[in-house]
C-alpha cells in the first residue's frame, strides 16, 4: 500500500443529529475503559443546483458504521454522534469534531471519525503536491461559485490540512479516520454515482485557512512545524480511504439500498472478521473486493510514521463480540427485526423468506426464520421449540440461506447505444435467464454499450489500438469486460448473438458467487495458492472463519501475478468425514474453467477428499498438467467449493462435456457453464420451500464456498 502524502477526504449523508436514534436499544451497554467515541458524518442532500449531484448512500454509511461499532466493537450508543444532511454544514462538522471528539477524548481513548460525501480539491498555498491541490471534503453548504468553472472563487470546503490539525488536537493516539469520498470530478459512471464535486486551482478556501491559523495557535505550532509534520505523514493513528488520490469513490446500489461501495464492504467484512487480522491485511482484502465491485476503485490506508499501526486491527482494537451476520434490533413477542449488515453483498438476494439464523453461542438457544427482507432490514419470527430469549442487541449467525431458482443476469443499457436502445431491449428480452434493468436503480451484472468515446469514454480496455465504434459489455463502473467487444460498426443484432456465450458465463459466475460463505461456513477446510518456484511464498490462504479451532492467516502481500507464472493450489480437509471438492476459475472476462475434479474418465468419487488429506492442484507426483496464469489481464477469482455430500450430478455433466471434447484429464472450460453450475448446486444444496418460492437451501454446516482473488498483470 502506498503511503498517502495527502488525505483523501470523502463524504456521504445521514439525517440524525443527537441521541434519539439510540432509544431502540433495550439494554445499557457497560462503559468500558478506555472510552470509545465516534463521530459519523454523512451527506446525501447536497443542493440540486446543476453544479454537482445529491448522493444516495451516505446516510446509510453512517448507519452501517453505527451498527458495527455498537454491536461488534462495544461502543456505547450515547458516545456515537451522527451528523447528516442539513446539520452537516462546515460549522456543524467542525463544531461536532471539537465538542464531541477533541473536548471529550482522553489519553488512551478510542476515537473513530467517519466521513461519507462529496470530495473535491482546492488550491494549496504550500503546494505540497506537484499539481498544487489539496484534497477536501465538501460540507452540505460547500456550493461552487455561480460562474464556475469559467471563473473560480471561495468555497467552504474542509481541507486535508485542517483534518491533520484536528487529529493533532486529540489527546489520544488511538484514532481511526475513515473517508469514503474522492477528488474533484463528479457525475455518474455507469451504474454508479461518483462522490466528487468539481474543483481545481481556481478555487480557494479563505475561511478554512483562517481556521487553520486558529488551530495552530491552540496547538502552539508554527507554520513551519505544521508543514513539516503533514509532509511526513498523518498526525495520529490510521486513516482509511475509499480510493487512492487519482480515483473516484462510488455511491453503489445494492439489493434494496444504496451505500458507499467501500463503506459497505469494510463494515460487512468486519462483521465476520475474527479480530486477529491486521489493518494491512484487512485493507488488502477489502481493496480487492472494492476493485471487483466498481472496476476502478482501490482503497488505501496510512498510519502515523513509525507507529506500527499497520500491524494492529482496524479501529486499533479487537471486536468485543463474536463474528455475526445479523443483530436483533426489535423484539415484539415472537416477532423480531434484524439488521443484516454482516451479509455479503453478492449473496444478499439469497436471504429472503425462509432463511434462518441462530445466536452465536454453541448452544444455538435462539433460532429465527425470516419472513421478509427490505434492504438490510429483515423481519421474522422465533422458530417454535427453541429455548432462550431473544434480546435487542443479540448477535445472529447464518444457518441456512436460499438461492432463488430463477436467478437471471441483470443487464443495463448504456446511453451510447443511442437509436439502437429499443432494438437492444427487444433482442435481450428473448435471451433466456436475462433481464434488462435500468441504470442507477439497483445492482447490475453488466452494461451493454458502445465503446465509441461518448458515454463510455472512461472505459479501460486491453485491446491494442482503437476499438471504435464497437458494441461491448462493461462492469457497472464502466470498465470494459475483456473479450466482449466485436468488430467495428457491428449491428446490435449481431452483437447480441455474439454475446450469448458471454451472457451464460456471467450468469454462471453470478449464481455460484451467491453461495460464497467463507465468513459463515462451519466446515473445517483450508485452501491456499502459491506460485511455483524456489523462492515462492504463499500468495493467499483462506479458511472459513467459524471452522473449529481455525484462524485465518491470509497474507497481506501483493496479489499481482504475471502472465506465464505457474501456480499451485492446496486444499486440506480438516474434517473427520469425507469432503467433496470442486475448484472453479473465473477470469477477468467472466469465463469459467473447472480445474478440479479433472479426471474425466474416473469413478463417481473423483471429487472426494478423505479426512486429514491435502489435495494439490496440480499434483506434483502425477505431472499430468500445469496451471499457468494466462490472459486476459485483470482480476481473476478462484472459487473452492467444499461439500459434505457427493457431487455426482455435476461430475456426470462435466464428464459428458469432456467426452464431447475428447478430454481425458486436466482443466475444462464448459461450453454451457450455467448448466454445469446448476448441476453442481443441485448436488451441494437441498430443495425446499422458502416463503412462496422454491429455493436451493445452503446449509453452513454442509457447504463452504471460498474465494481467492488475484490480479493478472
Amino acid at each position: 500500500m502506498k503511503r498517502r502524502a495527502l488525505l483523501q477526504l470523502a463524504g456521504t449523508t445521514c439525517g440524525i443529529l443527537g441521541l434519539n436514534a439510540f432509544d431502540r436499544y433495550g439494554r445499557v451497554l457497560a462503559q468500558s475503559t478506555p472510552r470509545k467515541i465516534a463521530l459519523l458524518v454523512g451527506i446525501n442532500a447536497y443542493p440540486e443546483n446543476g453544479k454537482f449531484s445529491p448522493l444516495n448512500g451516505c446516510v446509510t454509511d453512517t448507519l452501517l458504521q453505527q451498527e458495527l461499532l455498537v454491536n461488534r466493537f462495544g461502543f456505547n450508543p450515547k458516545d456515537i454522534l451522527i451528523v447528516t444532511d442539513a446539520q452537516a454544514t462546515r460549522q456543524g462538522i467542525l463544531t461536532a469534531f471539537d465538542e464531541h471528539l477533541i473536548k471529550q477524548a482522553k489519553p488512551g481513548d478510542i476515537v473513530v471519525f467517519h466521513y461519507s460525501g462529496h470530495g473535491s480539491q482546492v488550491a494549496d498555498p504550500d503546494k505540497d503536491e506537484p499539481d498544487g491541490l489539496n484534497s477536501t471534503f465538501v460540507p452540505v453548504d460547500g456550493t461552487l461559485p455561480p460562474a464556475f468553472p469559467e471563473t473560480g472563487g471561495a468555497v467552504k470546503d474542509i481541507m486535508g490540512h485542517t483534518l491533520y490539525l484536528l487529529m493533532s488536537a486529540l489527546k489520544t493516539e488511538n484514532v481511526t479516520v475513515v473517508l469514503d469520498s474522492c477528488h474533484s470530478g463528479g457525475g455518474k459512471r455507469g451504474n454508479l454515482v461518483v462522490r466528487s464535486r468539481g474543483g481545481g486551482t481556481q478555487l480557494d478556501t479563505p475561511e478554512d485557512l483562517n481556521y487553520q491559523q486558529q488551530l495552530l495557535t491552540r496547538l502552539n505550532l508554527t507554520p513551519a512545524q505544521f508543514k513539516a509534520g503533514r509532509r511526513a505523514g498523518i498526525a495520529k493513528g490510521a486513516v482509511l480511504t475509499g480510493t487512492n488520490r487519482n480515483q473516484l469513490a462510488s455511491d453503489a446500489p445494492f439489493d434494496g439500498f444504496t451505500a458507499g461501495a467501500f463503506t459497505y464492504l469494510l463494515t460487512q467484512y468486519l462483521w465476520q472478521q475474527t479480530g486477529d487480522e491486521s489493518l494491512s491485511s484487512t485493507l488488502a482484502n477489502i481493496s480487492r473486493s472494492t476493485l471487483k465491485m466498481t472496476g476502478d476503485q482501490e482503497p488505501e490506508f496510512e498510519v502515523k510514521p513509525g507507529s506500527g499501526r499497520e500491524k494492529a486491527p482496524v479501529y486499533l482494537m479487537k471486536p468485543d463480540s463474536a463474528p455475526a451476520e445479523a443483530v436483533i434490533t426489535k423484539v415484539d413477542g415472537q416477532s423480531v427485526e434484524v439488521w443484516l449488515g454482516g451479509v455479503d453483498a453478492q449473496s444478499l438476494e439469497a436471504f429472503a423468506a425462509g432463511s434462518t439464523f441462530s445466536d452465536s453461542g454453541d448452544g444455538k438457544q435462539i433460532s429465527i426464520q425470516l419472513d421478509s427482507r427490505d434492504g438490510l432490514i429483515g423481519k421474522g419470527k422465533i422458530i417454535p421449540g427453541t429455548s432462550g430469549k431473544a434480546l435487542v442487541g443479540g448477535l445472529l449467525q447464518e444457518q441456512v440461506r436460499g438461492l432463488p431458482t430463477d436467478i437471471k443476469l441483470r443487464v443495463a443499457l448504456d446511453a451510447s447505444l443511442g437509436k439502437d436502445t429499443e432494438q437492444a431491449k427487444t433482442l435481450l428480452a428473448g435471451v433466456r435467464r436475462l433481464e434488462v434493468v435500468p441504470l442507477g436503480k439497483g445492482p447490475v451484472d453488466c452494461i451493454l454499450g458502445r465503446l465509441d468515446g461518448r458515454a463510455t469514454a472512461k472505459a479501460k480496455h486491453s485491446a491494442a489500438g482503437s476499438v471504435s465504434p464497437t458494441i461491448a459489455l462493461f462492469t457497472q463502473g464502466l470498465t470494459l469486460i475483456p473479450d466482449s467487444y466485436g468488430a467495428g460498426n457491428e449491428t446490435i443484432e449481431a452483437a447480441v448473438t455474439r454475446l450469448q456465450a458471454k451472457f451464460k458465463a456471467l450468469l454462471a459466475a453470478r449464481i455460484v458467487r451467491m453461495t460464497l460463505n467463507t465468513g459463515s461456513s462451519k466446515l473445517n477446510v483450508a485452501a491456499s495458492m502459491a506460485p511455483i518456484g524456489a523462492n515462492s511464498k504463499l500468495l493467499a490462504q483462506v479458511i472459513p472463519t467459524r471452522s473449529a479451532g481455525k484462524k485465518s492467516s491470509a497474507p497481506a502481500g501483493d496479489r499481482r501475478v504475471k502472465v506465464g507464472t505457474e501456480v499451485r493450489f492446496a486444499i486440506t480437509n480438516n474434517e473427520t468425514r469425507d469432503l467433496y471438492i470442486s475448484v472453479l476459475v473465473i477470469d477477468a472476462s467472466g469465463e469459467i474453467a473447472v480445474i478440479f475434479p479433472n479426471q474425466w474418465t474416473a469413478a463417481a468419487d473423483a471429487a472426494r477428499l478423505a479426512p486429514g488429506k491435502t489435495l494439490s492442484l496440480p499434483d506434483p507426483d502425477k505431472g499430468t498438467f500445469n496451471l499457468v496464469v494466462q490472459e486476459p489481464k485483470g482480476l481473476t477469482e478462484v472459487l473452492v467449493i467444499a461439500s459434505a455430500v457427493p457431487i455426482r450430478t455435476a461430475l456426470k455433466a462435466l464428464q459428458a462435456v469432456a467426452k464431447r471434447g475428447g478430454v481425458q484429464n486436466g482443466p475444462l472450460a464448459p461450453d454451457n457453464p450455467t448448466e454445469v453450475i446448476d448441476s453442481l448446486l443441485s448436488d451441494v444444496t437441498t430443495r425446499g420451500g422458502l416463503g412462496a418460492k422454491q429455493a436451493r437451501k445452503v446449509d453452513t454446516s454442509q457447504l463452504a464456498t471460498m474465494s481467492i482473488s488475484f490480479e493478472v498483470i
